[in-house]
C-alpha cells in the first residue's frame, strides 16, 4: 500500500496530515509513505524527521501522488490536485458536501473513492477517528486565548497591593467539544464561567466543569448524534431573551453553536452586542458557516461601540503542532478500519463508519 502525503495548499493552512510517529508506525506496518517537501515544516516537522521514520521525501504534488493508492490530506484538494492522483485511489480529507458540488463530480469523474472526515459518525466505534472533535478542542482552547488577548482586562481575580481586581466573566454558548474546552480554558485562567445550550442534557457536564449553566424552561433540541437541532419559533425567542438578559453583563463570550449542514444558529442580535460594556470581546467560531453573532465578518475583527466582535477562521491550524499530532491519529484509525488482515484496501459501504463517510465511490457522488 503507497500512502501520498501532500503539503496543504489551501491559504494560511500550518497542519499536515501525517506527522512522523503516525509514518513511523505505517512503516513498520509495511506500507510505503512519500511526503511532499516541506510538508510539515509550518507544523514544527522538518522532512528529516519523515525521512528518519522511514518515509520517502517527494519534490512535488504530482511526485508525491504518483501511484499512491491512499492520498491524505487536510483540507479538500482543487480540481488541479484531482488531475494527478490515480483511478480508483482513496482520498481523505475534509470534504464539505454542501460547498463541494465540483469537486465532488470531479472525483466522481476522476473515479476517486473519496472520503468526508466531517461525516465520521458520532458513535464509540468511530470516536477515535473523529477529526471535528480533535480540531474542535483546539479551537475551543485558542478561542478563550485569543479573547482575552483583546480583553481590556484579565480573566482571574488578582490581589495586589493596589487592591483587588475582581474576575473577568465568561459566557459559553454552545457546549459541544469545542464549547467545553473553552470553558474548561476560561476556568483554568481565572474567569467566572457561564454557558449555555439548547440540549437540557449537556448541564451536567457544564456543571462539572465548574460553570453555571443557564437554563431556558421548555427549550430541548436534542438531535440525532448528540448534536442539537434548529428551534421552533417561539423556543427560538425564549432562547434570545435568555440571552440578550445575560450577556449584557459579560466581558467574554465564546459562541460554538452549529447544526450539521445547516448555517449557524443566529443567537446574538445587534441589540445584545451594543448592550455589552466597552471593552468587551466576543469569539464567534461559528464563523465560518455564517456566525452565531449578527455583527460577525468571518476572518475579521468588528468593533460595535467599543465591543470587538471577532470571527476566526479555522482556529485550529493556529496550534499546528498538536492539530497535526491529533488529525494524524484519526486518520490513521480510519487507515486501520479500512485495512484488511491481509493488508488490502477494503471499501465496505455497508459498514456504518465507512458507509456514511464515504461521499464518491466507483465514478458516483453519494449522500449517505
Amino acid at each position: 500500500m503507497r500512502i501520498a502525503v501532500p503539503q496543504e495548499s489551501a491559504a494560511g493552512e500550518r497542519r499536515v496530515a501525517l506527522v512522523p510517529d503516525t509514518v513511523g508506525r505505517l512503516v513498520k506496518a509495511g506500507r510505503t509513505v512519500v511526503v511532499q517537501h516541506d510538508a510539515g515544516r509550518a507544523a514544527g516537522f522538518p522532512d528529516a524527521d519523515y525521512e528518519a521514520k522511514g518515509a520517502t521525501v517527494a519534490a512535488d504534488f504530482a511526485a508525491t501522488v504518483k501511484d499512491a493508492d491512499v492520498v491524505l490530506k487536510v483540507q479538500r484538494p482543487s480540481l488541479g490536485e484531482i488531475a494527478a492522483i490515480k483511478a480508483g485511489a482513496i482520498l481523505a480529507s475534509s470534504l464539505p458536501v454542501a460547498s463541494s458540488a465540483d469537486l465532488l463530480a470531479g472525483l466522481a469523474q476522476a473515479n476517486i473513492t473519496a472520503f468526508s472526515m466531517e461525516r465520521v459518525p458520532r458513535t464509540t466505534r468511530a470516536q477515535s477517528m473523529d477529526s471535528l472533535s480533535s480540531q474542535a478542542n483546539l479551537a475551543g482552547y485558542q478561542a478563550v486565548l485569543l479573547g482575552a488577548s483583546r480583553m481590556g482586562k484579565i480573566l482571574p481575580m488578582m490581589t495586589t497591593a493596589a487592591g483587588t481586581i475582581a474576575p473577568a466573566k465568561a459566557f459559553i454558548i454552545g457546549a459541544g467539544v469545542a464549547g467545553l474546552q473553552a470553558i474548561a480554558t476560561a476556568r483554568r485562567l481565572g474567569a467566572v464561567v457561564s454557558a449555555f445550550d439548547v440540549r437540557p442534557v449537556v448541564k451536567e457536564q457544564v456543571q462539572s466543569l465548574g460553570a453555571a449553566f443557564v437554563e431556558v424552561e421548555q427549550v430541548s433540541a436534542e438531535g440525532q448524534g448528540g448534536y442539537a437541532r434548529e428551534l421552533a419559533e417561539e423556543q427560538q425567542r425564549q432562547v434570545l431573551v435568555a440571552i440578550g438578559k445575560h450577556i449584557k453583563d459579560m466581558d467574554l463570550v465564546v459562541s460554538t453553536a452549529a447544526i450539521p449542514g445547516k448555517p449557524a444558529p443566529r443567537l446574538i442580535t445587534e441589540a445584545m452586542v451594543r448592550s455589552m460594556r466597552p471593552g468587551s470581546v466576543i469569539v464567534d467560531l461559528a464563523a465560518e458557516t455564517g456566525g452565531n453573532c449578527a455583527m460577525t465578518r468571518p476572518g475579521e475583527t468588528v468593533d460595535v461601540d467599543g465591543v470587538s466582535v471577532i470571527g476566526p477562521l479555522n482556529l485550529a491550524s493556529s496550534v499546528p503542532l498538536n492539530a497535526s499530532q491529533m488529525y494524524s491519529r484519526n486518520l490513521q484509525t480510519l487507515l486501520d478500519h479500512i485495512t484488511t488482515k491481509e493488508g488490502a484496501l477494503s471499501v465496505d459501504l455497508a459498514d456504518e463508519i465507512t458507509g456514511a463517510m464515504v461521499v464518491v465511490h466507483a465514478g458516483s457522488v453519494r449522500t449517505p
